[in-house]
């Protein structure tokens, strides 16, 4: 097995492999995934709240957003869809999108037919295994934006979006150390945070004055990481990024050496 990020470029092969390796095989049917991408200007809705949903996708560059569009025009930002990331691979299982799907940026996405995901997670047990360790990741996200609205002061709901976003670009290595490429405005800000932007722009330049981070031309360097982890009150763990666990790892080379002897039993008959 070999790792996938460092080597072919691809940011869903460098997201996927910090759950496990992957052999030469698997990573050319993850780039495989991603041949086919279309460009999308930001301020594009990709999939709308109430509308049949859409074939899953893979954000291959730029940056989106989950968000709910209140009846007074409100809205609220879910979750951001960075390079790496999915877009609802089991959506299928629903009759409609129960949030919208909006870029924030120039954006590239791949299309991936279902039943592609389907044949893949089962000719190739690694491969579905990441695939479900990207959804729990998403949960476990889901999860402590729950606790940043309930319970994070503003200082630490500002801290925790930063550095889960340095945190998940720098996972799938695009992000020069602690600096990333921000092209969120302060109200985008507050949109995801519950404030208003009049409020984020407090926050945002006492972290200037307190020397925590810089913020020019939308390119954001975190000067000290483990201070704004202090203020947020957490760090990486919960994006579960160390990698499966011994005993899964096993598991999986068991269904790998299952699914092998099949096909070539299969092939035996041909």
């Amino acid at each position: 097995m070999i790792g996938g990020s460092g080597r072919s470029g691809n940011p869903l092969v460098a997201k996927l492999s910090r759950f496990v390796l992957f052999s030469r095989e698997e990573i050319g049917v993850l780039e495989a995934l991603c041949a086919n991408q279309e460009r999308f200007n930001a301020g594009v809705n990709l999939a709308e709240e109430g509308d049949p949903t859409r074939p899953g996708f893979v954000v291959t560059r730029g940056l989106a957003c989950r968000c709910r569009l209140m009846a007074d025009g409100r809205r609220q930002i879910l979750t951001f869809l960075i390079p790496g990331d999915f877009f609802d691979l089991h959506a299928f299982l629903l009759r409609s999108m129960d949030h919208s799907i909006i870029t924030i940026a120039a954006t590239r996405l791949a299309t991936i037919p279902r039943n592609k995901v389907t044949e893949i997670a089962a000719r190739y047990p690694r491969i579905g295994a990441a695939f479900w360790w990207s959804a729990m990741q998403e949960s476990a996200m889901l999860r402590e934006h729950i606790v940043t609205l309930g319970r994070r002061n503003a200082r630490g709901r500002v801290a925790h979006l930063f550095c889960e976003l340095v945190w998940r670009q720098r996972a799938v290595g695009i992000s020069e150390d602690h600096a990333i490429r921000l092209p969120l405005t302060q109200l985008d800000i507050a949109d995801t945070l519950g404030l208003t932007a009049v409020h984020v722009n407090r926050v945002l330049q006492g972290f200037r004055r307190e020397g925590l981070i810089t913020l020019v031309q939308r390119r954001l360097q975190l000067h000290d990481v483990r201070t704004l982890q202090d203020v947020a009150g957490l760090t990486p763990d919960y994006l579960h990024l160390a990698g499966a666990p011994a005993e899964s790892g096993r598991y999986l080379d068991r269904l790998e050496r299952r699914e092998a002897a099949s096909r070539e039993r299969a092939a035996g008959w041909c």
